[in-house]
């Protein structure tokens, strides 16, 4: 006898055996018991969650001619019949290819003839989303008042394409995808079956390539398993078979990609190529890694959202402490982008390495999330140079030190964050409402004292004064809010501004609401020196 695939040999025959649709199994068992049997059925969902297979136990069912708690016996004589297929009762029809209004015609006119043996003649029209609005228009005459005999079962995976007068005529059921440890346990159950060894960690990784779709899940094992066939197969085996990455060649990318070692970033995508992995695998398993990454900054309780090994939620962790929220969203906005281009391109290889080389580079993007990157790439750059002996000193506008010693309340000589300068900053009293008008008095010439960047956003700031005598700036926009709220950008301001008049002054960063006038609603700094405050309550 020929070989018969898992998912033909496996699929179900009776309502127990079907996984992850219970909602749908129990209300057609309690239709059954209590013979309130509807006339027409939707069934909607994603391929391979059981649409056909519950048509037709259901078939079977109300046919039966000694039902079971709402499941066919499967032995009886209407039974055998279903099952192998011979069975005048039950018609299928593929209405990919028999969409016209002449298959509808048809069926309206073999419905007038009662079974010939059984209670029910069952039409499953599968894939009934492909019917032409014709044959839509001539089914709905049929369908809303059939003859008690006859039950309609409509099978879609796009339940959007069905006519709305179709879907109100039937009761509509939504298969939902099966969850990764359902599939899991299922091809556990076969593989025992089957007498094959099979790792769990294969398992679980082909029941989450398979998408919630058991019928996808069975074919990826049973490929798996006729490529290494007569031994034991592992997750090294599976990754190989699908042209998959494993998790630790994406902790090693990312790594890279936060190194901005793009010379790094090219040779793990020139080695796994050379290995025969799949592109657009590879771009949607990254994403989805990226997702993980995510999930794990986000959320308190990340062993109940994920679901990883222990060793794997450890690397999760420790790699999400190394990125920054809007460089997660950026990397997944220009992979998921990268995801869609790669299905319909040629040169596949070219627009993945594009796409790793941005994520290493954010100069290369003018988009808004891709700025914060862009400014800590620069910082990276400063730092790197001043590990390297350069000195990067704000200066003033008398080419002295911004944190000099020469004006009140200075430190001297000595460094920033040095023991003495604290000593100094414990003592400063705290400004009162004329301290914080000579801080705006002064506010030009210490912005001018400011960092580069911090200089740069402070141009386009307006002053006010906030609750209990502190300095309000104001920004045009969120952007800038954040850039210049930046805890040590708002510490450097404030030790200028103590080094400049004296006294400590509370700085509040804000941006102007939405709806409010930037220029009528706060103090120009660049207009006048003698300026008047608005004083918020």
């Amino acid at each position: 006898m020929s070989y018969t695939a898992l998912y033909r040999k496996f699929r179900p025959t009776e309502f127990e055996e079907v996984k992850g649709q219970d909602h749908i199994i129990t209300t057609l068992q309690n239709q059954i018991r209590a013979n309130r049997i509807g006339h027409a059925y939707l069934f909607c969902g994603t391929r391979g969650t059981g649409k056909t297979t519950v048509a037709k136990i259901f078939a079977k069912a109300v046919n039966c001619e000694h039902p079971v708690n709402g499941s066919p016996c499967g032995e009886c004589a209407m039974c055998r019949s279903i099952a192998a297929g011979t069975s005048m009762n039950v018609i299928e029809i593929d209405a990919a290819s028999n969409n016209g209004v002449d298959n509808i015609r048809e069926i309206r006119e073999e419905v007038t003839y009662r079974p010939t043996e059984g209670k029910y003649k069952v039409y499953i029209i599968d894939e009934a989303h492909m019917l032409s609005p014709g044959a839509h228009n001539a089914l709905l005459k049929t369908l809303e008042e059939p003859p008690e005999y006859v039950i309609f079962i409509l099978a879609t995976t796009e339940a959007n394409r069905i006519p709305v007068t179709i879907k109100s005529r039937c009761q509509h059921y939504e298969f939902k995808r099966i969850s990764i440890e359902t599939i899991t346990d299922r091809m556990k159950d076969l593989m025992t079956v089957e007498q094959v060894d099979v790792e769990e960690k294969a398992l679980r990784y082909i029941a989450k390539v398979a998408d919630g779709s058991m019928r996808d899940a069975l074919s990826i094992l049973d490929q798996c398993i006729a490529f290494y066939l007569g031994q034991r197969l592992t997750y090294d085996n599976v990754l190989e078979v699908l042209g998959a990455v494993d998790t630790d060649v994406f902790s090693r990318l990312l790594r890279k990609v936060l190194d901005r070692d793009v010379a790094g970033v090219l040779d793990i995508v020139d080695d796994l190529i050379m290995q025969g992995r799949e592109l657009t695998q590879l771009s949607a398993d990254f994403t989805w890694y990226l997702r993980n990454l995510l999930l794990a900054k986000t959320s308190d309780n990340i062993e109940d959202v994920l679901d990883v090994s222990t060793e794997n939620m450890r690397q999760l962790q420790e790699e999400s402490q190394m990125i920054e929220m809007d460089m997660l969203y950026r990397y997944i906005r220009i992979f998921a982008e990268l995801s869609n281009q790669l299905k319909f391109a040629t040169q596949k290889r070219v627009l993945l390495e594009v796409a790793l080389i941005k994520l290493c580079t954010p100069a290369m993007e003018t988009d808004q999330d891709s700025i914060l990157d862009r400014i800590r790439a620069v910082e990276e750059k400063l730092d790197k140079a001043e590990a390297e002996g350069f000195a990067f000193r704000p200066q003033g506008e008398d080419g002295s030190s911004a944190h000099g010693g020469d004006r009140p309340g200075g430190a001297g000589n000595g460094a920033p964050g040095t023991d003495e300068e604290e000593m100094i900053r414990k003592v400063i009293p705290a400004a009162v409402p004329e301290d914080v008008q000579e801080a705006v008095n002064n506010f030009r010439t210490i912005v001018g004292e400011a960092s580069g960047i911090l200089r740069g956003y402070l141009k386009k700031a307006r002053l006010s004064l906030g609750g209990e005598n502190r300095l309000m700036i104001v920004l045009p926009d969120r952007l800038s809010a954040d850039v210049v709220g930046r805890e040590d950008h708002v510490k450097e301001l404030e030790g200028l501004i103590e080094a400049r008049i004296g006294r400590r002054v509370e700085l509040e960063v804000r941006y102007v609401e939405e709806g409010r006038r930037f220029e009528d609603t706060f103090v120009d700094i660049g207009q006048n020196i003698n300026m008047e405050i608005t004083v918020e309550d």
